[in-house]
This record gives structure tokens, sequence and C-alpha cells, in this order.
């Protein structure tokens, strides 16, 4: 009976020592380099310059929508693998292309913390350029949300750990949910359907609003006139400008984008287009999820734009969208 005690004992602790093998493999792991925004693509020369590399940059470097100037989706680093060592292994975001006859299995793999943690990896795999470029093409769409999410996601993670805890609970009383809100920023208006936070330094604002509209629960509620009508209508009454007569609404330079999104089981309406400000020359790149409430009889719209005259905006648009991923009722 004792050995048996004793056998017990011991296959406890070695299935404990299984289960948190992740976890310690990933509390092990460094944290990742790199700034945000980047991808270190590793491949041979010859493919950088062929069309493999030609298909990673067309997709990954084009330009990023609906940003005043021109800046790519992702900033590209190429490095060959006889100098991927473990400065490289380390960065954010990997692509891993090896292509090569003595492959016998052409396929895409995505993986997470190999090197660093949290860390992207994505691997192709083919036996000729060809293969590649066709898996390429193929998972596109995945490698650049499998990307975008974990850039996002260290955006969220760290907003969580470092979080503004005083602004959630009234947001939440207001709209039934809240997203988090980082140290640093700010509460600077509320009502019974409307509220303003943002971050300001001297040359730079990023800026989150909600605001809420009864819902006719028919198509209309998240057409493209709806949500912009009540978009103008919230930014009017509630964002004046430096100036009288002047206020924020959406420019008309160019149509906003309208797509519905299916996120982690929430639905969604994405807007996204420039806004400025009416009688004035400020402006900028905005972003706005819409949704019904939890009991179905307003939408909510969470919006997140950026102000930076003197900078490039992607960085910028990129960390306060991250926010509204962070919703929850919770």
């Amino acid at each position: 009976m004792k050995r048996l005690s004793l056998y017990a004992s011991a296959l406890l602790t070695l299935l404990l020592l299984f289960s948190s093998c992740g976890g310690r493999k990933k509390a092990l792991l460094p944290n990742v380099s790199g700034k945000a925004g980047e991808v270190v693509v590793v491949m041979d020369r010859a493919c950088w310059d062929g069309p493999l590399g030609g298909c990673l940059r067309d997709h990954l470097a084009a330009d990023c929508p609906f940003l005043p100037q021109r800046e790519p989706l992702y900033t590209l680093v190429e490095v060959p693998p006889t100098a991927f060592s473990s400065l490289f292994q380390l960065h954010r975001n990997l692509i891993l292309c090896d292509v090569s006859p003595r492959i016998d299995s052409a396929r895409v793999r995505f993986g997470n913390d190999v090197w660093a943690t949290p860390q992207c990896v994505v691997r192709i795999n083919a036996p000729d350029e060809a293969t590649a470029v066709r898996l390429a093409t193929d998972n596109m769409e995945h490698i650049i949300n499998f990307i975008e999410t974990a850039e996002r996601n260290r955006v969220i993670e760290n907003t969580v750990k470092y979080q503004e805890a005083s602004i959630r609970p009234p947001v939440k009383k207001v709209f039934g949910g809240s997203p988090y809100f980082p140290s640093g920023y700010v509460l600077k208006k509320i009502t019974d359907d409307f509220a303003w936070i943002a971050y300001e330094t001297t040359y730079v604002q990023q800026d989150i609003l909600l605001y809420k509209f009864p819902a006719e629960r028919t198509g209309r509620d998240f057409s493209l006139e709806t949500l912009l009508e009540h978009r103008n209508a919230a930014c009017r009454d509630n964002i004046p400008g430096m100036f009288e007569n002047t206020w924020m609404t959406t420019s008309s330079f160019a149509t906003p984008s309208l797509n519905y999104v299916k996120y982690q089981g929430r639905h969604f309406a994405e807007l996204r287009g420039y806004w400025e400000v009416h009688n004035d020359f400020m402006g900028g790149p905005f972003v706005s999820h819409s949704f019904y409430s939890e009991d179905g009889s307003e939408v909510i719209t969470v919006e997140a734009f950026v102000y930076a005259p003197k900078y490039n905006k992607r960085h910028y648009l990129r960390q306060v969208e991250s926010l509204l991923y962070s919703w929850s009722e919770e």
C-alpha cells in the first residue's frame, strides 16, 4: 500500500510538471524585441528579389487604408537565413520562408512564442518558389490577421496590466460595458449617452468616443447612412473646435468604408474614414465599432481617432484602435 501511495504521488508530480510545461516555457522566454508594426522576413536574397518577395511586399507593405500620408501596412525587414541570429530570433513578428527541393510537404504554419514572448511566427515551406507564392497568396488573409491580432493583443495585454482603473466604472454605468484604457488616459466628458476619453501630449492626441442611440432593429441600424448620421450628430453636439462655429464631423474627402466583422463571438459594424473640423483645418483618421447593446434596445458605437499633424499615424491609430477590441461587459 505504501509503495502504491508513493507511485501515485510520483505520477501526480509528473502530471503537474507536464501540465505546467507550457506556462513555464513561456515564463522563461525573453520578451520580444523590435518596433510595433515591424515584420522580419527570413528568406534567400533570390526569393526576396523574385516573385515570393514581391508577393509579400504587395500585401504586407501595401498602403495602410485611410491614413492622410502613405504608410505601409507593415514595415518589412528582410534577413537572409545565414544572418538569422539570436538578435532577430527575438523579434515580435517573424515570417520564415524555406524554399528547397528537399521539402516534400508544402504548407504554411502559424506559431506563437517560439524564441520570445509574445511572439508570432509564420513559416512558409515549399519545394519551389512558384508553390511558395501560391501558398502565400492563398493564405495571405490569414497571415495578415495573425500578425494584426498579435500586435493588437500586445497592446491590450499591456493596457489591462497598466490600466487607468478609474475610467471604466463610469463608462460601464452608462453603456453597460467599456474598453480598457491605459495609464495616462483621462475622462474628458461623460453624459447619459456620450463619453470622451483621451490621451494628449504636445503634438499627439489619441481619443476614444462612446455614444449610443435607440435601435430600430432593422437593416438600417448599421447602414453607412445611419452610422454617419449619428456620428456627425454626436460629434457636433459634444466635440467643439478651437474657434467659434467649429466642431468635429466626418470628412467628405473619401467615403468611409463599412465592414461587418465577427470577433471572438461578437458582431459589429466597422466604420473607417477621415474626420475633420468644420470651418477649420484639423483632421485625421478614425475607426469605429457599432453593435447592439446587451438587451438589443440600443446601438452602441465605440470610436478611436488620432490627431498627430507632425507625425506618421499608423502606429498611433493601431494603438488606440486596439483598445476597441478590449470591450467587455465584465
